[in-house]
Parts: C-alpha cells; sequence; structure tokens
C-alpha cells in the first residue's frame, strides 16, 4: 500500500508559477511510474503529466508542455511538478498517482492502471 500526499497547492496569478509536492509513504515510489492529473470543475480528470520509475522519461498533455515539468526524487519518495505561466485553464484539484505499470503514455490513456491516488490539492490561478 502507498499512501500519497500532495502539497503546494494555492492561489496565483495568471503567469504565475507553483510547484507541487507528492509525498509517498508506506512503500518506496522506484517501483512505480508516477503520474499527475487534474479535474476541474465541470470536467472529467485529465492527465497532466508521467515519469517512468527512474525518471529517465516523461509524458505531458499537449496543453502543458513547455510550462510543467513533471520529476521525481526516489530518494526522498517524492514527485514535483513544476508549472510555469499558468493560466486560468489550469485551474483544478491536481491529483498525483502511482501505478506499477511502466508508461506514462499508458496512463495518459488508461488512468485506471493507476493503483494509489492521493487526495489533491487545489490550483486556482486568477487573473
Amino acid at each position: 500500500q502507498v499512501q500519497l500526499v500532495e502539497s503546494g497547492g494555492g492561489l496565483v496569478q495568471t503567469g504565475g508559477s507553483l510547484r507541487l509536492s507528492c509525498s509517498a509513504s508506506g512503500r518506496t515510489i522506484s517501483s512505480y511510474a508516477m503520474g499527475w492529473f487534474r479535474q476541474a470543475p465541470g470536467k472529467e480528470r485529465e492527465f497532466v503529466a508521467g515519469i517512468t520509475r527512474g525518471g529517465g522519461r516523461t509524458h505531458y498533455v499537449d496543453s502543458v508542455k513547455g510550462r510543467f515539468t513533471i520529476s521525481r526524487d526516489n530518494a526522498k519518495n517524492t514527485v514535483y511538478l513544476q508549472m510555469n505561466s499558468l493560466n486560468d485553464e489550469d485551474t483544478a484539484v491536481y491529483y498525483c498517482a502511482a501505478a506499477t505499470a511502466n508508461s506514462p503514455w499508458a496512463l495518459a490513456t488508461s488512468p485506471n492502471l493507476c493503483n494509489f491516488w492521493g487526495q489533491g490539492t487545489q490550483v486556482t490561478v486568477s487573473s
């Protein structure tokens, strides 16, 4: 069992930056690909970014490419999402997830592959 806790969300102005963290406990995350998802009010959950177990490969949804960066520190059992140039379309609850399937591309199309989910952290972008 892996417990995931997101932090770092908050209110930010358009064009600003936030860094989300996802801290894991229970088991080491080195055995899992990790992903970030988000869900805006009235919309379905959306894949944002994913990273392989060793951190060597990443994948992003087109809308965040060039603005968001996913990274991981397996020694700290933590995954990060650096978000730059935020706009109001990025407003959502952001969730961290862990998957035994070592493919961020698979997580993008099949979120049900994720074995564990965090509770989420709210990100609100305001102009």
